[in-house]
């Protein structure tokens, strides 16, 4: 599956621990990531100092769904049953 451009579901919706440009203690979940430009796409997309949980990140359709609300539902409910 390819990412939807401009969902931004995976900036938002999960907590990232690792250090990202703006937030050096990473992001709650639920928190839209600084580096999300107004269209959804992530300004630091393919530099170096992009975390590693990102940049790994691939999109599926179990954890996108077929749409971005959906993609966003389905990111909730993962970060809540992975929190500690």
């Amino acid at each position: 599956m390819q990412c939807r451009l401009g969902c931004g579901a995976c900036c938002i919706a999960p907590s990232i621990t690792s250090p990202i440009p703006g937030m050096p203690a990473g992001k709650p979940a639920g928190v839209r990531c600084v580096q999300l430009d107004e269209r959804n796409l992530c300004k630091i997309f393919g530099q170096p100092d992009r975390p590693a949980v990102c940049s790994d990140f691939d999109a599926t359709r179990d954890v996108c769904g077929q749409t971005d609300a959906e993609a966003m539902i389905l990111l909730t409910e993962l970060e809540q049953l992975t929190a500690d």
